[in-house]
């Protein structure tokens, strides 16, 4: 189905447990250039019930686990429809979703996002294309981070795209292609600790702010072998369960001290990321860290750029969107060079009525 104009709703939930994106928007494919603009967009919150119920998939059996996909799907299904309703959409050609990231193992050939059961495109009566990661996977990729084709497709006038979600990762162009991976955890770590103290996040980095660094603490930090290793590579909640709360939990220091530590150890691995005096694009809701940024500022000479707030808080589910869209078009939506697979593949499973 190749034309020029595409009506889309992407569709994003993603580690942090914010809630789910969903964006109305419109891609224009003209002079061999895409082109956007998002019509409609917001978040939907989780309940603390499924706060726990998507932070606790991780331990389910297989048959539990195979309940909250049919559950998943259904609420998923749900928000869509409210989504179209409210905002009177009535030109779709596909709904783009990534699902839920339970379970994330790459390198052992596994990968499962829920929420992409065929039962979400009867429900929407709609062309649903998703379960973008497990075909990657199976050609010998990391199944992430797939945003990068966005990046390189609707923002190449940056040096660096940053996003800084439940985990921060970048893309760039080297040697003419296109390179990207996740750097380090980010806001499903600060997320925890916050909620620790009674709070959803740390509302401009004041928390951390408040605390102190622990030196020993960041040192073994910014030591996980992870941030040796060469890309591709990519992170999970697995890895984070198993290698970085244990050693968060080991130290008897407050809550605030953790923040701070971490924040820290956050803007410590991000700097090492970027080329002197290169431009760099930040989105996602990290970027609300003020204090994180400053952090990050101080540690490098970049140029910052924060776009407008439909792109930073919807550009996972814009690129979705676009994911979608190059599935559509038979074209390739997943490179190689970013996650390790064997060939640069168009991704993805379409359900259509």
């Amino acid at each position: 189905m190749k034309k020029e104009t595409y009506h889309i709703i992407g569709v994003m939930s993603g580690t942090s447990l914010d809630g789910i994106d969903l964006a109305e928007i419109v891609f224009n494919y003209t002079d061999e250039k895409w082109s956007f603009e998002i019509q409609a967009a917001e978040t939907v919150p989780y309940s603390s019930y499924w706060k726990d119920k998507l932070r606790d998939g991780i331990n389910y059996s297989e048959g539990k686990l195979e309940r909250l996909d049919f559950k998943y799907t259904e609420k998923l299904s749900e928000e869509i429809l409210k989504f179209i309703r409210e905002h009177n959409i009535q030109e779709i050609d596909a709904i783009c979703s990534h699902g839920h990231t339970i379970l994330h193992q790459p390198e052992k050939g596994f990968t499962y996002q829920i929420g992409n059961l065929p039962r979400i495109s009867k429900i929407l009566g709609r062309t649903v294309i998703c379960d973008f990661r497990t075909q990657d996977v199976a050609l010998g990729g990391q199944g992430a981070p797939l945003v990068p084709i966005g990046d390189k497709l609707l923002f190449p006038e940056y040096d660096y795209c940053l996003n800084l979600g439940g985990f921060a990762n970048c893309s760039f162009e080297k040697n003419g292609e296109r390179i990207a991976f996740d750097i380090c955890p980010a806001n499903i770590v600060l997320n925890e600790y916050s909620e620790r103290l009674g709070k959803d996040f740390d509302e401009g980095g004041k928390l951390a702010a408040s605390g102190n660094i622990n030196t020993p603490l960041l040192n073994q930090l910014n030591a996980l072998s992870f941030y040796a290793e060469k890309p591709p590579k990519s992170l999970g909640l697995e890895w984070v369960k198993r290698a970085v709360y244990p050693l968060l939990d080991g130290f008897d220091i407050s809550s605030e001290d953790v923040l701070r530590t971490f924040t820290e150890h956050i803007a410590v691995q991000l700097s090492k990321q970027f080329s002197a005096n290169s431009l760099v694009l930040i989105t996602g809701g990290g970027v609300y860290n003020s204090y994180l940024i400053e952090r990050l500022k101080n540690l490098t000479s970049i140029e910052v750029v924060i776009p407008t707030s439909n792109i930073v808080e919807y550009k996972e589910a814009l690129i979705f969107g676009l994911l979608g869209v190059l599935k559509l078009r038979d074209e390739v939506n997943c490179l190689a060079s970013v996650t390790g697979a064997s060939a640069d593949h168009s991704s993805g499973k379409i359900f259509s009525l």
